[in-house]
């Protein structure tokens, strides 16, 4: 059924420099910038200096793969001591993440708490730019951010216009040094973007237009580049389908993939895209019953082995992912059989992203998905 006379809103940033060496164009853009504050991580900081920045540069390296609100008001307080006039995320989608929320929050008086949820941040003074250096999250092409409250585990939630960057990087150059494995796991976590917003009940006409040219670089370039992380066209084409998923996120979100994923990377502290990577072929060939159709279109995008049967396509969709070299037994990564009915019961209450799953889940269905990937 075509939704395409369905009301939609779309948030781009205002410019996307895309290519490689892009990043140098930044500080072009950022001439009258004399206080820029970089939000980067331990791997990203290094990359500083292909930003070109003027003024007096601070930066903030100190973020973790899953930050929390500790590492949060950790970077405002740097931000408040430096008083920055350009916020710059240089990162995969944790930095980004943690660089809009200094942006919008450091100068104001609203907290964490007060802006969690949709649409509560009251607005931004600093200029925000986002350079991606993995390709993954599409971070840099949206308006949501999360963060983990350390003492329940459980994600936060900021989504708002204000969140948006001014200014986007799309460098293949930069994610070089991404090592085969991550890169796979990234790219998994990019194609589940696509797909969940394809077979989610809020899918949109427009909206399937993108995740269909994701997944189409996905299953094109994602071996190509994790055989060869140097590959600049396999690079490139891998980072404009992370920001094509990462449109998907605007609009329509994820669904229940990425509701199963978020308990695995909380309490086993696995990296956003790993645990992605990890709910992908399951929740992809729970829902196929009720999105045959797309179900068809995705495997082909994948060049995966389907016959209309659920077992298929989860065979086939895991083997894609184990042969890229990801670990897709959660008892790898110190997963235990009595974790798991807690975890299936917080999964279950994401109600935000399970209620834009197709097909319903109980909590039984998430833990017998949970206990397939022990």
């Amino acid at each position: 059924m075509s939704t395409i006379d369905n009301p939609i809103t779309i948030h781009q940033p205002k410019q996307l420099e895309v290519g490689a060496g892009a990043a140098a164009r930044l500080g072009a853009w950022a001439t009258n910038a004399r206080r820029p504050l970089v939000i980067a991580g331990e791997h990203t900081a290094g990359y500083v200096d292909t930003l070109q920045l003027p003024g007096k540069v601070t930066v903030f390296a100190d973020i973790p793969p899953e930050p929390d609100t500790t590492a949060l008001e950790r970077a405002i307080a740097v931000a408040r001591e430096c008083q920055p006039d350009l916020v710059v995320g240089l990162g995969g989608g944790s930095v980004m993440d943690i660089a809009k929320l200094v942006a919008a929050l450091w100068d104001g008086e609203q907290t964490l708490e007060d802006v969690a949820g949709p649409n509560r941040v009251q607005g931004r003074r600093t200029p925000l730019a986002q350079v991606a250096t993995t390709a993954g999250t599409g971070s840099e092409a949206g308006i949501r951010a999360l963060v983990t409250d350390p003492e329940t585990k459980s994600k936060i939630a900021v989504e708002s216009p204000f969140l948006l960057a001014d200014f986007a990087v799309l460098d293949p150059v930069l994610t070089y040094s991404v090592p085969p494995a991550v890169t796979a796991a990234n790219g998994i976590d990019a194609m589940a973007h696509c797909v969940e917003a394809f077979t989610n009940i809020k899918a949109h006409d427009l909206i399937d237009g993108y995740a269909r040219m994701g997944m189409s670089l996905i299953g094109k370039y994602l071996p190509r580049a994790v055989a060869d992380g140097q590959d600049t066209e396999a690079r490139a084409g891998m980072i404009l389908a992370s920001y094509y998923g990462g449109i998907c996120l605007g609009p329509v979100n994820t669904a229940a993939g990425h509701a199963l994923a978020y308990p695995l990377g909380t309490r086993l502290s696995l990296p956003h895209g790993l645990s992605n990577a990890i709910t992908f072929p399951h929740v992809l060939a729970y829902n196929a019953p009720v999105r045959l159709e797309k179900s068809r279109e995705i495997a082909k995008a994948l060049g995966l082995d389907f016959d209309d049967s659920p077992e298929s396509l989860f065979a086939s969709a895991h083997a894609f992912c184990r042969d890229l070299g990801v670990e897709m037994r959660i008892a790898r990564h110190g997963a235990r059989e009595d974790d798991l009915p807690a975890w299936a019961e917080e999964a279950h209450g994401i109600r935000r992203l399970m209620d834009n799953n197709p097909r319903d889940m109980a909590v039984s269905d998430v833990l017998e998905i949970y206990r397939a990937a022990l």
